[in-house]
Order: C-alpha cells, then sequence, then structure tokens
C-alpha cells in the first residue's frame, strides 16, 4: 500500500508571504531545524451534518419521480407500499453494515477503502475506476439536470426549456456546489443542513396535504390493495430498482468517515436517525399521492409531485417545484461533497494520480478531488440525456455493495480479533448480499440488453490501467513536474496519512 510518510520533500504553503516552499521533513535546512505542518482532512462533520448528509443526498428527485416506476413494475398500491418498505430495511441493513465497516476501517472512501482491506487491490481499484469516472459524476450531472428541470419549469410555463438553457443551468448548478465544497467543509455541511430542511419542509407539506384529503374521505384508491399485483419476479426486482434510486445515498456518510466527529457513536447513530427517518416520509409521501390519484392516473404522470401540487394546491401548485429544485440542489451538494472525497481516497493509495490526494493547505478540503469530479460532470451534461446511461450502470452500483457485503463477511475470519466499536450481526450483510445477487440478475432476466454487457466489458476493462500504472508503477514523462505545477496553482499539499494494514 502507498505510504504517504516516505516523501522525503513536500510543497508547503508559507503563511507570511503566500507563495509555495519545499520543506523537508524533520530535517534541517539553513542551519534551523523545521517540522513539516500538518496537512490533513479535519473533523469538522458532527451529528446533526451527519445526519442532514444521508437525508440530504438521500431525498433527491427521486420520491418526486420514482413513485411511478415502482408502481409499474408492482402492478398494485399495497405491493407498491411494501416494496418502499423493503428499500427502507435494505438500505438501512446495508448501512448498517457499512457502520461496522466504517468503525472497524475508520479511513474515508466507503467501497473502495473496505474493498482493498477485506478482498484486495484489484477489486477495490475497480471500484475507484467505476465509480470516479462514470457513477459519481454522472450521478452529480443527472441531479443538477433535475434541478435545471424544476428551476425552469415556472419559467417556461410547463411547455419545458430548451436544451441549451437547461444544460447551461445545470452545469451552473456543479459550478456552484463545487465551490460551496472547496471552500469550506464546515460551509459545505451547513448548506447540507439547511437544504435538508427545506426538502423535509417539502415533504411534510405533501404529507400534510394528504393527510386532510384522507380525513375528507380519499380513500379510494387506496382501499385497491393487492388488486393487479404484477406476478413477475423480474419486474419487482425492477420495481425495487426505481425505490432504491430514491434511497440511493445511504451510505455516503461513509466517504467522508475521517471527517467525522467521533466516528465510532456519529456513524451508527445517523445511520439510526436518517435512513428510518426517509423511510417514513417516503412512506406518508405514497401514501399522499394515492389520496388523490388513482393507479392510472399515476402511471399516466411524469412529475407525480407537479400532478399532486396542481390538484391539491391550486394557484400555488408553483411551490412544489421549487421544494423540488431544493431538494435537488441539495443532493447536488452532498454528491459532490461524498464524490470527491472517493477520488481523494483512492489517489491516497496510489490507484489515481498523486496530486488527486492532495489537501488545500488552508481551507482543509480535498480540492483537486473535488474540481476533477465536477469536470467529469461538467462533460457528462454536453450529451444532455444521461439517464439511460445510469440505467445500465445500475447493476455495477448493487455489484459493488454485494461485493463490500461479501468484505463484511470475509473479514469476520481473517481479521476476527480486530477491534470493531460496533458490530452487526452475521445475518445482516448475508441478507444485502443476497438481495443484491437479485437486483443484479433479476433486471437482465426480464430485459437483456448488450448495453448490459458493454457495462460489464467497461468496468473490467480498468485493467488495462492498473496493470501498468498501479501494479508495474508506471509514471508518465513530466508528472513530477505537472504535479509541482498544479500544487503552486492550487495552494495543495499532500495530507497526513496513516494507511489501513
Amino acid at each position: 500500500m502507498k505510504d504517504s510518510f516516505k516523501q522525503s520533500t513536500k510543497l508547503l504553503l508559507n503563511q507570511n508571504n503566500g507563495i509555495m516552499e519545499e520543506k523537508k521533513i524533520n530535517g534541517v535546512k539553513n542551519g534551523v531545524v523545521i517540522q513539516e505542518e500538518e496537512v490533513t482532512l479535519k473533523k469538522r462533520v458532527g451529528l446533526v451534518s451527519g445526519v442532514a448528509l444521508i437525508v440530504g443526498t438521500m431525498i433527491g428527485s427521486g420520491i418526486f419521480i420514482s413513485p411511478k416506476g415502482v408502481l409499474q413494475g408492482t402492478g398494485s398500491v399495497g405491493l407498491s407500499m411494501i416494496v418502499w418498505a423493503g428499500c427502507g430495511l435494505i438500505s438501512i441493513c446495508g448501512a448498517l453494515s457499512y457502520a461496522e465497516l466504517g468503525t472497524m476501517i475508520p479511513h474515508s472512501g466507503a467501497e473502495y477503502i473496505y474493498l482493498y482491506t477485506g478482498l484486495g487491490a484489484i477489486p477495490a481499484y475497480l471500484v475507484a475506476w467505476t465509480s470516479v469516472i462514470v457513477l459519481k459524476p454522472s450521478t452529480l450531472a443527472v441531479i443538477c439536470l433535475a434541478f435545471a428541470e424544476y428551476v425552469c419549469e415556472p419559467i417556461f410555463d410547463g411547455c419545458g426549456p430548451p436544451e441549451l438553457i437547461k444544460k447551461l443551468m445545470a452545469a451552473a448548478a456543479i459550478l456552484a456546489v463545487t465551490m460551496v465544497n472547496c471552500s469550506s467543509v464546515k460551509f459545505a455541511a451547513r448548506v447540507q443542513v439547511f437544504f435538508t430542511f427545506a426538502k423535509l419542509a417539502a415533504l411534510l407539506m405533501i404529507i400534510v396535504g394528504g393527510i386532510v384529503k384522507l380525513g375528507q374521505g380519499n380513500t379510494e384508491y387506496l382501499e385497491d390493495g393487492f388488486e393487479g399485483t404484477a406476478q413477475s419476479a423480474s419486474g419487482i426486482a425492477l420495481a425495487f430498482y426505481d425505490g432504491l434510486w430514491a434511497y440511493d445515498g445511504w451510505n455516503n456518510l461513509n466517504y467522508v468517515t475521517e471527517e467525522l466527529k467521533n466516528p465510532y457513536v456519529n456513524l451508527p447513530r445517523s445511520i439510526i436517525i436518517a435512513i428510518p427517518l426517509v423511510t417514513v416520509c417516503y412512506l406518508l409521501t405514497n401514501i399522499s399521492y394515492f389520496s388523490i390519484m388513482s393507479k392510472a392516473e399515476l402511471l399516466a404522470s411524469d412529475a407525480v409531485a407537479a400532478t399532486w401540487g396542481s390538484r391539491v394546491l391550486g394557484v400555488a401548485a408553483i411551490i412544489i417545484p421549487i421544494s423540488v429544485a431544493c431538494s435537488t440542489f441539495g443532493a447536488a451538494n452532498g454528491s459532490c461533497f461524498t464524490g470527491g472525497r472517493l477520488v481523494y481516497a483512492a489517489a491516497r493509495e496510489g490507484h489515481l494520480p498523486e496530486i488527486l490526494s492532495y489537501v488545500h493547505v488552508t481551507q482543509y478540503t480535498p480540492l483537486p478531488s473535488l474540481l476533477f469530479t465536477s469536470f467529469i460532470a461538467l462533460l457528462m451534461i454536453i450529451p444532455g440525456d444521461i439517464f439511460t446511461l445510469i440505467d445500465f450502470f445500475s447493476f455495477t452500483a448493487w455489484l459493488f455493495y454485494g461485493a463490500t457485503m461479501l468484505a463484511v463477511i470475509v473479514l469476520r475470519f481473517t481479521k476476527k480479533n480486530e477491534p470493531r466499536p460496533y458490530k452487526v450481526p452475521i445475518f445482516i450483510p448475508v441478507f444485502v448480499l443476497l438481495c443484491s445477487i437479485y437486483l443484479i440478475i433479476g433486471p437482465i432476466v426480464d430485459n437483456p440488453k448488450i448495453e448490459f454487457l458493454y457495462a460489464f466489458l467497461f468496468v473490467i476493462s480498468g485493467m488495462i490501467f492498473y496493470v501498468p500504472f498501479v501494479h508495474f508503477k508506471l509514471q508518465l514523462p513530466g508528472m513530477d513536474k505537472f504535479t509541482t505545477f498544479l500544487q503552486l496553482i492550487l495552494q495543495v499539499a499532500p495530507s497526513k496519512y496513516a494507511p489501513p494494514e
């Protein structure tokens, strides 16, 4: 594993004159003994901001869109509610398993660092390769495109914004969340808390409106129960895909474990508070939808929340797109926050260029990794519709989640004496592993497409770069000079890091 302590010289910021200068570690320069000043990520994420990060990244645009896909796959109101509850159960079981790994291996990076420790360097590299190049940036791009859609909707009066305007608005959103995250961890956490409360207020408005409608006797659509329930196991798997898209983000706090105050307590506690809260909100929101919409009406709507708003709020329905815009911006902020940490963690282990593991010397943010993630996200906006890309790579995300559950099980045997401040019953990771296998195989059996093979080949193609650049440690000519140049421009330095064994 890459050892960050073995570098003999580093570029650090001279606080007096504002320029970068070379200092030796615990060495002697000009007859004066100097020591390296510590540059590392700071613990600035507490319990409230930890809960806000999970809730804020989970609640994005999914709950305002996904109910249609869940109902389509299940065929009935009753089964759709079971799927929503089941998605919450899978999410909390997965998150609790991650909590064991996060307290046992208190390093940022989530799946990457856990697979590195449990299954080895190659699976970890493939996670980093796929997530850094596709999954994290494309998720950020999709969220920002959804943000642009809802921001522009009131302006263009429902006729849809021009494609160029939508792309420019999405690009502006990416740049905005990048600036927030680069400026300060504390500021990014405060932004996350604010937008989390904003989106919970929006859901509360929908929930209260539904309760009022139920109180007025609008229960006929809920009384349909299990009428029309689908019999296809693979179709139900696709319904779980749609539901789990709305729950995605349950693992995001594990990407920032090193910045979490008292992680042994706050990591599991944040999970236990956040995910049940989201599950209850989702169930009550779906009940509210069905209080005014039949199955046919919900399936005919492309924006379920907007349809609900037009029927319940009347002229005040503009509140809904504004609320969804706030929700998606908060999710984009959280996605940028965690996506940058994955790049940072992978680069720190030598699986990406070293410059991406550097930290700003005064703000203590992983500036290069945040800029890298946002740059790829900006490129992904250019083609426009990348939702298809996300669909084809969704199964790889659950492939990695399943592999992480396998790492929990393997580490119980290979590191059985390792301290585990938090430990889940073994049946929980086994349950999530079986669910992930079902979610990987189900959609492929239901509708096999050549694109699934392309996605799998893309994951494996990462080995083309792993063998020369990681295994044989090949360096491109001029890379050291390029790294030094970026250090001077960005004012970043290598971070102090004790790698896991």
